[in-house]
């Protein structure tokens, strides 16, 4: 068995599909006999983000980090975000002539161009670099293995898929919803990069749910009047919620992959969705439902050629095992390479 280093500024509290996959994978390479330490924000000092206020941006103090990654002796090094835990284990490993891998979870140049206007080529930058030393760089899909590579990236890339726990996510007796069908869901942020805005406008029959939290919450309560949210949902209190609806729409254009939308593919819910990273790569034939450049036409489609049993046929490929096995193949020994010096 391994000794596993995991690097991340992503992690609890925070709601998000990240912390799901990193805590989950971690819990389940435990289960199999690794050792794994997970340097994470919880044990530094942080403030808030100032336009994404929910994540705290980690001050740790480097001796502090390096300590910890220098005693746990690792086999292996895994950096999950390009933040500033991140960076640290990262220099860390370059000033020991460590080898590691990275991955690209979130599309963070254009999350910060809409919230903050920073340019997209400047941030595309930093990453380019941040990967640039890594032994292997796990992307979730196959368009953003393209895309990446069509942007310059060089660090070789692996497939790290996602997972779903089928013990809560699973097709569950249809009750007389308390809301006018058809139900047309969105789990996730409520924060504007998410657009959601793109499904609240959208003119059709039913009712919209949304379940989940976030800045823009207020404002978009306001706005959309006759959407119903929810707050946040978990366990199968969540999956109660997926099988009760009758679509689910995903109108993200910036996230990587979409736990959600596998979610409710295994609740027997069809999606509706952009052709993003993601949607496009999962929502490959009709029965699954349907990705546009026009998402009211799509949750037409959807809604149209959506087969319940084919979603959850469909869900049952992507399982935590799975994922993780794909974790593990991916891991680079320490030793055998590499370069000492800062940066």
């Amino acid at each position: 068995m391994a000794r596993i280093l995991i690097a991340t500024d992503a992690w609890h509290p925070q709601v998000n599909g990240v912390v799901r996959t990193l805590d989950t994978t971690t819990a389940r390479l435990r289960v199999l006999g690794h050792a794994v330490e997970v340097i994470e924000p919880g044990r530094y000092s942080a403030v808030p983000v100032p336009f994404y206020p929910e994540i705290p941006f980690s001050l740790p103090r480097p001796g502090r980090v390096y300590d910890r990654a220098r005693r746990f002796r690792p086999d292996h090094v895994h950096i999950a975000t390009e933040g500033p835990i991140g960076l640290l284990v990262r220099r860390f490993c370059r000033l020991r002539g460590w080898r590691f891998s990275t991955s690209y979870h979130t599309r963070f140049p254009e999350y910060l161009g809409r919230l903050a206007r920073v340019p997209h080529g400047l941030t595309y930058r930093f990453l380019k670099r941040f990967h640039g030393r890594s032994a292997a760089m796990m992307v979730a899909t196959p368009s953003l293995e393209r895309e990446l590579k069509e942007r310059g990236f060089a660090a070789p890339i692996r497939r790290w898929s996602r997972g779903v726990d089928l013990s809560i996510f699973y097709p569950r007796p249809k009750a007389e919803s308390p809301y006018p069908r058809p139900v047309l869901l969105y789990v996730g942020r409520v924060s504007h990069e998410k657009n959601i805005e793109g499904f609240l406008k959208l003119k059709t029959a039913g009712t919209k749910l949304v379940v989940g939290d976030g800045p823009a919450r207020a404002e978009l309560g306001r706005k959309y009047p006759d959407a119903v949210f929810l707050g946040y949902r978990k366990g199968p209190a969540l999956g109660e919620v997926y099988t009760a609806a009758d679509l689910f729409v995903f109108p993200s254009k910036t996230d990587t992959f979409g736990i959600v939308v596998i979610e409710a593919l295994a609740s027997g819910l069809p999606v509706a969705a952009f052709p993003a990273t993601g949607p496009v790569d999962i929502i490959t034939r009709a029965e699954l439902g349907a990705v546009d450049e026009d998402l009211g036409r799509a949750v037409a489609r959807a809604l149209g050629t959506g087969n319940p049993a084919a979603c959850v046929a469909e869900a049952r490929g992507y399982t935590w095992e799975n994922c993780t096995r794909q974790f593990v193949e991916n891991l680079v020994p320490v030793s055998g390479g590499g370069h000492k010096a800062p940066g």
